[in-house]
């Protein structure tokens, strides 16, 4: 994917997230030896062949596994927003921790091809002040 194309698109991620499901209860042995309790903010990129094509019915379980998770991890971690394309998942999550959004891939059993933490966030707010 060209650079700008990325930009562009992390740049929508972020803009247009809204909260959809959080950690509310439980904690994870990983979660309590996390030193931080700063919450950053993730970009997680999953490589799943034909997601574009999951019905609304897999796309309602997939959510509900990954707050199910969640909610056993505690409030570490959020999940913010997923977006669905061809063959990948581009998800936006907060947390104290990359090794938390592994472990929440693992316990889901969601892929992880990659993390990367938002330094900023712009939008078209910026541009007015």
């Amino acid at each position: 994917m060209k650079p700008v194309r990325l930009g562009i698109l992390l740049f929508a991620i972020i803009a247009f997230s809204t909260l959809t499901c959080s950690a509310q209860t439980g904690t994870s042995d990983s979660a309590q030896a996390t030193p931080s309790t700063t919450m950053k903010t993730y970009l997680i990129e999953r490589d799943i062949p034909d997601a574009g094509k999951f019905t609304p019915d897999q796309l309602k379980a997939i959510s509900q596994k990954s707050c199910s998770v969640l909610r056993d991890m505690g409030p570490q971690i959020q999940w913010i927003q997923s977006y669905v394309t061809g063959d990948k998942i581009f998800c936006v999550y907060r947390a104290t921790s990359e090794a938390l959004i592994r472990e929440h891939g693992a316990k889901g059993g969601f892929p992880v091809t990659k993390i990367t933490e938002v330094d900023n966030i712009i939008s078209p707010a910026t541009a007015k002040d």
